[in-house]
């Protein structure tokens, strides 16, 4: 028998413990991690006992609490012990920042609120009401409200489109469906089944054009100079003409240049825009359909582009949004760039109940941004259970559609912070 292998596996276990000297009352960090190859090891190859009064050891594994403890101590986010002033814990609530009750110190304490949206609050089951540190509502901000909701679209709302005149909003979604909706009840008032996703919308004249993964899928359209645009995924930007005598659109041109898709297109001072995946914007003449610039400042995706007045704005999942003006040359060129946090997806310019110039502008963190221009400051935001990707502005009111097929409509408030005359 292997008397000696059993003398060292007892010897590795460490003496009895009424034999051990104070001094190495610790245990092993090696054995621990399962591989001490000390022989002797001078630590113990064991845990050590709960002290002989009883008394829990104040070392608790991963930060859990007791309910005795968890009645007594706040919590900030992964057990830490309170001690000193109550300067944390203002904001009480979910996520571990809730201070103790079992006193009446914390009375008169203003919740303050995290810009992040109660998760508890949308499933309508939130148990610290007005406590919640988190927010309670899909904006901030005094310059607009939620009207109302529509719901029905299963998947990513990708177009919206209210004609002028009209008194149906037309909403399209990857469901492969468009939508259309009474302004005035807010009901579904017909659904219309395309057998393919839709890639984009828009409404023009008498006409409503719908993007559709058919030979080529398409990102954008826009029109101008009496020419359809559309932006596709292999990076040509397609252009058809309106033949009147046959009431039908016909192949015009096609431009080529970007090398990947062209997610965006707008038209502005006898200029096509086109921002494209390959992280550039190019400037064609619409006259000629020649390209007369290529801009490379950006260094992600260009998601959308906007003529203001004399300027192009545009925005990228490289989180800024650059504003451009023309040169004497001709040339644009940046002359500020705004930086986000998040990368951006959408920009919609649109003018508020005092006629001030807003911008709207949709992150992928699930929020859209509303500034004044061209000062940039903030004027509220808004958010959604998933990203927006359509905003569309009416008259007083504009619409956003988001990843989860909802499509909200949103009212302009009057300016609360103006000074009466």
């Amino acid at each position: 028998m292997d008397f000696d292998g059993g003398k060292r596996v007892f010897n590795r276990l460490g003496p009895p413990q009424q034999q051990s000297d104070n001094r190495n009352q610790k245990v092993c960090y090696h054995w621990r991690a399962g591989n001490c190859n000390r022989f002797p090891c001078p630590f113990l190859h064991r845990e050590l006992s709960a002290p002989a009064n009883g008394t829990a050891s104040s070392k608790r594994p991963y930060g859990f609490a007791t309910d005795d403890q968890r009645s007594t101590t706040a919590r900030r986010g992964g057990g830490s012990n309170f001690n000193g002033p109550s300067s944390w814990g203002r904001g009480g609530g979910r996520g571990g920042n809730a201070i103790n009750n079992n006193n009446n110190s914390n009375r008169g304490i203003v919740v303050k609120k995290t810009e992040k949206i109660c998760n508890f609050w949308v499933q309508g089951n939130c148990s610290y009401g007005d406590k919640c540190r988190y927010l309670h509502s899909w904006c901030t901000g005094s310059c607009f409200a939620m009207l109302t909701q529509l719901e029905g679209h299963q998947k990513v709302v990708s177009g919206i489109a209210l004609p002028a005149g009209s008194d149906k909003l037309y909403t399209g979604s990857k469901d492969e469906t468009v939508r259309v909706w009474d302004c005035q009840s807010g009901q579904c008032a017909g659904v219309i089944n395309l057998g393919g996703e839709v890639g984009c919308m828009l409404s023009e004249g008498p006409w409503m054009f719908v993007g559709l993964p058919n030979l080529v899928k398409v990102y954008s359209l826009v029109v101008g100079n009496d020419l359809l645009f559309a932006g596709t995924q292999d990076g040509n930007i397609l252009a058809w003409k309106f033949n009147a005598v046959t009431n039908c659109f016909e192949p015009a041109a096609s431009l080529q240049g970007h090398t990947s898709a062209v997610v965006t297109l707008v038209v502005g001072a006898n200029r096509l825009y086109s921002g494209s995946m390959d992280k550039s914007i190019r400037v064609w003449n619409l006259e000629n359909l020649q390209c007369l610039q290529t801009m490379t400042e950006h260094t992600s995706v260009v998601m959308s582009v906007l003529c203001w007045d004399q300027f192009l704005l545009s925005c990228s999942l490289d989180k800024t949004i650059k504003v451009w003006a023309a040169t004497d040359s001709g040339n644009l060129e940046v002359t500020y760039t705004h930086n986000e946090e998040h990368g951006l997806l959408t920009l919609c310019g649109m003018h508020d109940l005092e006629s001030k110039p807003v911008l709207l502008c949709s992150c992928n963190d699930n929020s859209v941004r509303a500034y004044d221009l061209p000062s940039f400051a903030e004027r509220g935001k808004i958010f959604a259970k998933q990203e927006i990707r359509s905003i569309h502005g009416g008259p007083n009111i504009f619409f956003t559609g988001d990843g989860t097929g909802e499509v909200k409509v949103w009212q302009w408030l009057a300016d609360q912070t103006a000074t009466p005359a």
